[in-house]
């Protein structure tokens, strides 16, 4: 059942989830929030009260289902008509992150260290946050927002380590974690609690080779997928590492990269029975039988709809290529 409280700045509470007509509860990989669109009555003639929502008092919402808080932000919008409803839209913590520029000068700092710097100069709180080890030589960045700074940290670290990780706000808290130990044991399954879904396979952005350079177009790292060149012919990568690497640094670096860039770019969307624990950055496990698909993938965008007793789901998914 759909539960939806309206938080007012002096802390006072109201139960509105009588008003509640429909919740959609969403997020997409390279967003820094998660947002709650609400279909809310707004008419005295209801009989049911009105939300008394007011964006410009500072108004947040919680929302809960089945007794399980999926969701708490900040109110940011709202409409009202003559059709007597009220369309809400809220964001969590993580569009401080989005809509908060300032300047960046980082030495020798993990994304993780990173990540909490901009978490204090925010004044968000923290939870958990995943030890990133890598540590980037020298990240600038003057006049940006905070959520830029910690893709850009994030970034390097995967392409000098192959590891991803992932900002997400549960709880009222943001957290940092490793996409690969956020795998989930739930199965969506054709038949079972899938009811569509839509296969998609391009080889427009492949690379078969990436050169690293330096800034004076020396050659310092190389690598080739003879393999798929036969296959396919030559399609090339260049890039000029910003960290003064070592040798084997600079040879894990490119080989991180051919890794990711020498793939095929498959995606999948599948909708179904709803499930309030997969959310953008999780990983699932996806059968197909009619695709031959039977493995993990990562949920690269999510849309949960709410309405009554019903809950249902549309998922963005990509192959897990480092499970």
């Amino acid at each position: 059942m759909i539960r939806l409280l309206h938080v007012k700045r002096d802390g006072s509470i109201f139960d509105i989830s009588g008003l509640v007509e429909q919740v959609k509860w969403g997020g997409r990989k390279g967003s820094a929030a998660r947002t709650l669109e609400v279909s809310l009555l707004d008419s005295s003639r209801c009989g049911l009260g009105r939300t008394n929502i007011d964006i410009e008092d500072g108004q947040s919402c919680v929302f809960y289902w089945n007794d399980t808080e999926l969701f708490r932000g900040l109110i940011m919008s709202q409409q009202q008509s003559d059709k007597q409803k009220m369309p809400i839209k809220a964001y969590d913590l993580g569009i401080h992150f989005s809509n908060s520029k300032d300047t960046f000068t980082y030495k020798n700092k993990t994304a993780s260290q990173i990540f909490i710097d901009c978490c204090n100069r925010l004044q968000v709180p923290y939870n958990e946050v995943a030890d990133t080890s890598y540590r980037i030589g020298e990240l600038p960045k003057a006049k940006t927002t905070h959520f830029d700074v910690i893709q850009d940290s994030l970034s390097q670290t995967y392409k000098a380590t192959g590891n991803r990780f992932f900002p997400i706000a549960i709880g009222g808290k943001m957290n940092l974690l490793h996409r690969k130990e956020t795998i989930l044991q739930w199965v969506i399954e054709s038949g079972v609690n899938l009811s569509s879904y839509t296969y998609k396979k391009s080889i427009e952005k492949i690379k078969t080779r990436v050169k690293l350079i330096s800034n004076k177009d020396a050659v310092l790292a190389q690598k080739i997928n003879s393999a798929l060149e036969e296959r396919i012919g030559v399609f090339q990568e260049i890039e000029t590492p910003k960290d003064d690497l070592n040798k084997a640094q600079l040879n894990e670096l490119v080989n991180s990269m051919l890794a990711e860039k020498g793939q095929t770019d498959k995606s999948l969307s599948v909708s179904g029975i709803g499930i309030p624990e997969i959310y953008t950055g999780i990983g699932v496990y996806v059968i197909i039988k009619e695709l031959g698909i039977a493995q993990t993938f990562y949920v690269d965008q999510d849309t949960h709809t709410f309405k009554g007793r019903q809950h249902t789901m549309s998922l963005t998914l990509n192959w897990a290529n480092d499970v």
